[in-house]
């Protein structure tokens, strides 16, 4: 009995043995498939919060990814009705442009601008003073996208075409001396005749974004015109609001 308690005991001892042996082995073979399994949930919660993430999360507000953009605002323009005149005149109007971007950067623009003013004239018999003058340009050209971000963006134009310019509208006189026309008139108080001259717009515009579609916009225009016998600068500022549509 004594002989079969040992080698039972001993029996037990060595069970016991092999069990926590196993318990050991198991629980670490455990705590390797948990810590592999929270790293792999890790990982997966990481790339379903990044899936969500491109789902979900909103676009820039302003990416310039549009295909078109219009543009309306008002203009002033500074101006010489004639010649030799003394003083210069300041027009004012509105002006409509759209573009066409070709690139992220460049664009085509065509462009137009109506305006009209009061000019001072040389001193007369005819009873003329500040007589109206309007003009109509038509003009095209590119477009260059400066730097821009998410609240403004400076671009940069050149634009040309033709200009028609009506100079007698307020030169009909107060009838002093009979027998004259509007356009007789204004040949002698050193207005142009009415014409068609080349023009030409050399700026740039901010756009100060309120929205991914809507911006304000301030333009600064060198004018560069040819009514008379020489090439002239003038200074032009328009102001008004950018609409963005289409996508590239």
């Amino acid at each position: 009995m004594l002989r079969i308690s040992k080698k039972f005991a001993a029996g037990t001892v060595a069970g016991v043995s092999k069990i926590r042996g196993w318990v050991r082995l198991d629980a670490g073979r455990g705590l390797v498939a948990a810590v592999a399994m929270t790293m792999l949930l890790a990982v997966g919660a990481k790339k379903a919060e990044a899936q969500d993430v491109g789902k979900l999360g909103q676009a820039p507000p302003v990416t310039y990814a549009n295909r078109y953009e219009l543009y309306s605002g008002l203009n002033l323009m500074n101006f010489q009705a004639g010649q030799n005149l003394p003083k210069r005149m300041n027009l004012g109007g509105a002006e409509i442009a759209g573009t066409y971007w070709l690139t992220g950067k460049w664009g085509l623009t065509a462009d137009y601008r109506g305006e009209a003013g009061t000019t001072p004239v040389d001193s007369n018999p005819y009873g003329i003073s500040r007589p109206l003058v309007y003009m109509n340009m038509v003009m095209g050209g590119a477009q260059y996208r400066g730097p821009k971000n998410q609240f403004a963006a400076l671009d940069f134009h050149a634009y040309g075409g033709m200009s028609r310019g009506v100079f007698d509208g307020g030169t009909d006189g107060n009838g002093v001396i009979s027998g004259r026309t509007a356009t007789q008139n204004a040949a002698a108080v050193g207005l142009y005749s009415n014409r068609t001259s080349p023009i030409f717009a050399l700026g740039g515009s901010l756009d100060v974004n309120r929205s991914k579609n809507w911006a304000i916009r301030l333009s600064p225009d060198l004018i560069v015109e040819h009514f008379g016998t020489e090439t002239r600068e003038f200074f032009a500022l328009s102001g008004g609001v950018v609409y963005r549509i289409g996508k590239k």
